[in-house]
């Protein structure tokens, strides 16, 4: 994972990838500005949050409520937001390290923004229902990164294997690295959340699991090879 890591690290000198790099900081800045103003309008504005101690917590902490939020949901909605351009991260990272693979046609972007478009409403959902363990701080943290970690690991795992896999192969060979899949995910959740190595985070990810997925595809083909020769 740590190999992984480095060369999607790596993948920011590309020249060809540099002009995603920055669409990429263009839209996650886009993205945070846009949470930050639709939080604050809806927790000013509505009564969404109107019940026990969450209450409580929106009218003491007012602006920090937001920010909080933000926080929360800006590692999912950047995450469905560059999913739709995912192709084009990954067509430069297979040109560098993988350049004898077939060239894929990415899937319509009408599918591609409906796949985004649930992931986000379950992220959103899901991280909605964790807010009550704020007030356990001890246990949040775990909660927080190990539910966002799996989300985030199996999106970006599906948006990548789902390019030269069927979706049955790509779900086997999903359970078979669940383990180090989850890795890879609480890693990314936790970068998603850094200050600005988030705004390049989306980039370092998809490079990261390309290289996971071409690793254990090979070391389960391999195998089968050698069984039928």
């Amino acid at each position: 994972m740590l190999n992984a890591l480095s060369k999607g690290v790596s993948q920011l000198n590309d020249k060809a990838t540099r002009q995603i790099l920055l669409m990429c900081i263009g839209l996650a800045l886009v993205v945070f500005i846009g949470l930050w103003s639709t939080i604050g309008y809806v927790l000013t504005h509505t009564a969404f949050f109107q019940w026990g101690l969450l209450e409580t917590a929106v009218d003491l902490l007012g602006g920090l409520t937001t920010a909080v939020l933000t926080w929360f949901l800006f590692p999912g909605v950047v995450s469905a937001v560059v999913g739709l351009f995912l192709d084009q991260i990954a067509d430069c990272v297979e040109n560098r390290h993988y350049p004898h693979l077939p060239k894929t046609k990415g899937p319509p972007f009408a599918n591609s923004l409906v796949s985004s478009l649930k992931f986000l409403g379950f992220f959103v959902l899901l991280n909605m229902l964790m807010l009550p363990f704020l007030f356990f701080a001890p246990l949040f943290p775990l909660i927080f990164y190990g539910v966002n970690g799996y989300l985030l690991s199996r999106e970006y795992f599906e948006l990548v294997a789902h390019r030269r896999l069927p979706s049955a192969e790509a779900r086997a060979l999903r359970k078979s690295n669940q383990w180090r899949l989850l890795g890879l995910g609480v890693v990314i959740a936790f970068l998603l959340t850094v200050p600005i190595i988030n705004l390049v985070t989306p980039i370092i990810a998809t490079a990261a699991m390309i290289h996971l997925f071409q690793g254990w595809r090979q070391s389960t083909v391999a195998p089968s090879l050698q069984a039928n020769p």
